[in-house]
């Protein structure tokens, strides 16, 4: 995850056509302006099915059969310390 510090009126590009504006800021809530495409769907995520929300993680066997040696994964031990260390330090 991608995490960026915005100030009010400034905006974020995502690729050539989507664009992020940070409209208002008011006590803990922040409004934003997305301006898309018409083809493509801007849905807040308690509206998405979570069985769409979960993005499959990649694992070796999927990178063997894509013929892809080069792909490695973490231990899952070391992504738990990881999150672990993180809030610690909120």
């Amino acid at each position: 995850m991608l995490v960026l510090t915005r100030k009010l009126m400034e905006k974020l590009y995502i690729g050539d056509n989507i664009c992020v504006t940070v409209v208002r800021l008011e006590g803990g809530q922040v409004r934003l302006g997305i301006e898309a495409p018409l083809d493509i769907a801007v849905v807040r995520a308690e509206l998405v099915p979570e069985r769409r929300l979960e993005r499959p993680r990649p694992t070796a066997r999927i990178a063997e059969e894509a013929g892809r040696s080069d792909v490695r994964l973490p231990p899952v031990a070391a992504r738990e310390t990881d999150i672990r260390r993180r809030e610690r330090f909120r």
